[in-house]
C-alpha cells in the first residue's frame, strides 16, 4: 500500500518523539520514502542523526536551508509528499496550523502542500481537554485535516488520562488507510478467518492449523481501501484490527450462525477461514478419562458447509473461497469452485515451504469462474491479500 509512496514525517517536541523512530521504521520497511522535518523542540528529545540513519535521507530541520541548488525547501518538501504525517503532534504545532502560523520548516511545509496531512496529537491530558486546543482541533478537522486521537493512559508528567501518543502500528495503519486508493468505498466486506474448535469435552477439541493471518491480511487491506469490513473469525492469537467490526466465534456452527446473520448485508464475501467438516456427535460434559482402554472412538457428524450455503444465496454478491490441499491442487480447487458457485477461490499447496498454515507467506493460484488460472509466486499474505482484492474488485457490478 505504501510502496513508493513520498510520506514527510514530521516529529514536534514532546516525549512520546522517541516512538517516531519506530513509526519511521514501520513506514520504511512498508515500502515508502520518508523524508523526516524535525522542530527544533524535537532535537532536545531525539537526535536527527537517529532519524537518518532510519530512512535514509537526510533530516530538515532549518527554513532557510536549501535542499538541492536552488530548491527552496518547504516548497519541494511539500511539493513531492503524497502524505505529511506529524508524529507526535503537540498543542503548540497543532494551534499554530490552526492559526495560519508559519514560523518553521513544518509549519510552513503544511501550510504549502496539498498532500493529505494526518496528525497524531500527543499531550498533557488538561491540555487536550483544554476548550482552546479542541477549537483549533475542530477547525482543522473542518478544513479536512486528519487526526488519530491521543490513548488513554499514563502519561509521562504523573497524569493519567488521554493524550498518550497511539502505538506506532495504530499511527501506520490509519497512515495507510488515507492513502488507500478507496477502491472499496461505499462496499461492505465480510470476511472469514481463522480455525474453529470442535469441543469433544471441556477440556479437548478437533482443530487445525490455521492462524487466521491471511483472513485478517484481507481484513486490514479492504478496510484500507475504504470498505466496511466485518471479521468472523475463529480463534487465533492476532491482535483485532482497527476500523474493522470483528466477530469472535468458536465453533463451525457459530460461524455459520454469525456468517449467515452478516450475509445479506455484504458484497463482497471473502471465506478465509478453515472451517472444521466435522464435529463429534457427543460432546462430554466431564473431561473424558483414558481408564484401562489402549484405543477409543469418538463418533462425528458433519458441520455445516458454509461455503455451499452462502453460494446457494449468493445473488450478485461476488463469492470468493479458499482452497488449501495436499495434491492434485487445480483439480480439487476447480471442483469447490464449480460445486459452491464461487466466483473466484484462491488454491495453495499447504505442503509447499512457505505455503501453509502459521506462516507469513503464501503460494497461491487464484482461480475464476471463467476458467481463468493466475499463478503466483511465494510473496507475503498482506500482498496476497492485496491482488485479491484487487481481482475481487474487478468483478463488483459496476466495475
Amino acid at each position: 500500500m505504501l510502496q513508493g509512496k513520498c510520506i514527510i514525517l514530521g516529529v514536534t517536541g514532546g516525549i512520546a518523539a522517541y516512538k517516531a523512530a519506530e513509526l519511521l521504521r514501520l513506514l520504511v520497511k512498508a515500502g515508502a520514502e520518508v523524508h523526516v522535518v524535525m522542530t527544533r523542540s524535537a532535537q532536545e528529545f531525539i537526535t536527527p542523526l537517529t532519524f537518518q540513519t532510519l530512512s535514509g535521507n537526510p533530516v530538515h530541520t532549518e527554513l532557510f536551508n536549501l535542499i538541492q541548488e536552488q530548491e527552496i525547501g518547504h516548497i519541494s518538501l511539500a511539493d513531492r509528499a503524497d502524505l505529511v504525517l506529524v508524529a507526535p503532534a503537540t498543542a503548540n504545532l497543532i494551534g499554530k496550523v490552526a492559526n495560519g502560523i508559519c514560523d518553521d520548516l513544518l509549519t510552513t511545509t503544511i501550510m504549502a502542500t496539498r498532500a493529505k496531512v494526518l496528525f497524531a496529537p500527543a499531550m498533557n491530558s488538561n491540555m487536550w481537554e483544554n476548550p482552546i486546543y479542541q477549537k483549533n482541533h475542530a477547525e482543522l478537522k473542518s478544513f479536512g485535516y486528519h487526526f488519530i486521537e491521543p490513548a488513554y493512559g499514563d502519561l509521562a508528567c504523573g497524569w493519567q488520562g488521554q493524550g498518550k501518543l497511539p502505538e506506532p502500528q495504530k499511527i501506520f495503519n490509519s497512515a495507510q488507510t488515507l492513502l488507500a486508493s478507496n477502491t472499496l468505498e461505499g462496499k461492505t466486506v465480510l470476511v472469514t478467518a481463522g480455525p474453529t474448535r470442535e469441543e469433544i469435552d471441556p477440556v479437548r477439541f478437533l482443530s487445525n492449523y490455521s492462524s487466521g493471518k491471511m483472513g485478517y491480511a484481507v481484513a486490514c487491506a479492504a478496510r484500507n481501501r475504504g470498505a466496511r469490513v466485518v471479521l468472523i473469525s475463529g480463534p487465533v492469537s492476532l491482535p483485532e484490527p482497527e476500523g474493522v467490526e470483528t466477530i469472535q466465534v468458536v465453533s463451525a456452527q457459530q460461524m455459520y450462525q454469525a456468517v449467515m446473520d452478516r450475509a445479506g448485508q455484504a458484497d463482497l464475501i471473502v471465506k478465509a477461514a478453515a472451517v472444521a467438516d466435522f464435529r463429534p456427535v457427543i460432546r462430554d460434559a466431564q473431561k473424558v478419562k483414558k481408564g484401562g482402554v489402549e484405543t477409543a472412538t469418538v463418533e462425528l457428524q458433519r458441520n455445516p458447509d458454509i461455503l455451499a450455503e452462502l453460494g446457494k444465496q449468493k445473488g450478485s454478491r461476488i463469492l470468493v473461497g479458499f482452497a488449501a490441499e495436499t495434491e492434485q491442487l487445480l483439480t480439487h480447487a476447480r471442483e469447490k469452485l464449480e460445486d459452491k458457485n464461487l466466483d473466484m477461490i484462491v488454491a495453495n499447496d499447504v505442503t509447499q515451504e512457505g505455503a501453509g498454515f502459521d506462516s507469513d507467506t503464501n503460494i497461491v493460484r487464484f482461480l475464476t469462474a471463467d476458467g481463468k488460472v493466475e499463478e503466483l509466486p511465494k510473496m507475503t499474505k498482506a500482498e496476497v491479500a492485496e491482488l485479491l482484492l484487487d481481482r475481487a474488485t474487478a468483478l463488483l457490478p459496476g466495475h
